[in-house]
């Protein structure tokens, strides 16, 4: 399987059960309607599950642009690999969420809420505080990028010169890990500590014929994109700080 397509699939399933599970839990008359934040945080993290499964032999499984940034910037990814891998991910996740949409449809068209509406979309804050925000997504992201890089080993295609990624975590560990910073940090913000998980369901949303829907709440796009980013960036920072895999 190409890369870009392992990206897309990848990250592709990782939407469409991550905006599912958002789905069920918010909208009306669904058999999991308010589950609660134990529920959504499981399947997100068994969502990175089947993500990493399906796509981790032909591409590392990035499915986060926050990902391939931090792994290029410690040196593990190569830097022209980036735009490639971004687009896949962003692509898969608006083709993920829109499978959401699909299979929830009757369920988003007898709930009244636009908030509940544009929830299995793009995240949004508890607490509408802008610099607070972007620190959450910092922190959060970067506790998952520095985690993966000291804990696995660059993986080389077969004759390539270059990592296209970091695989011996294995797609377990990555589920625990995302599983408990979004019990333990991502009550402020939703913890997107993902570009793409936010950007492409939240292009979804502004574009698809949802009954009722209200905003995109673009004012506070740019927060689950620039936060993992700068995360990533932190994280990476540490990495090479510290040792590049061993502590100084």
């Amino acid at each position: 399987m190409d890369v870009f397509v392992a990206e897309f699939v990848g990250t592709s399933l990782l939407l469409a059960t991550g905006s599912g599970v958002v789905a069920n839990v918010v909208l009306n008359q669904t058999k999991g309607n308010n589950g609660g934040w134990m529920v959504i945080t499981t399947a997100w993290a068994l969502g990175v599950f089947i993500g990493v499964v399906v796509a981790g032999p032909y591409s590392g499984a990035h499915l986060n642009p926050a990902v391939s940034v931090g792994l290029a910037i410690a040196g593990d990814f190569a830097w022209a690999m980036v735009p490639k891998y971004v687009l896949a991910q962003v692509l898969g996740a608006m083709f993920g969420s829109g499978i959401a949409w699909l299979v929830y449809k009757d369920h988003f068209d007898v709930t009244d809420d636009p908030e509940m509406k544009f929830a299995p979309f793009g995240t949004a804050p508890a607490i509408r505080n802008l610099p607070s925000n972007l620190f959450s997504e910092i922190i959060g992201t970067s506790v998952l990028i520095i985690v993966i890089l000291y804990s696995t080993e660059p993986i080389i295609q077969d004759g390539a010169d270059t990592p296209i990624g970091l695989g011996s975590l294995g797609a377990l560990p990555v589920a625990f890990l995302v599983w408990v910073i979004g019990l333990s940090l991502g009550g402020t913000t939703g913890y997107a500590i993902n570009p793409a998980r936010d950007l492409g369901p939240r292009i979804m949303h502004q574009i698809l014929p949802i009954k009722g829907k209200g905003t995109s709440d673009w004012a506070y796009s740019w927060v689950p994109i620039l936060g993992p980013i700068l995360g990533a960036a932190l994280a990476a920072g540490i990495y090479l700080l510290l040792g590049a895999g061993g502590m100084v």
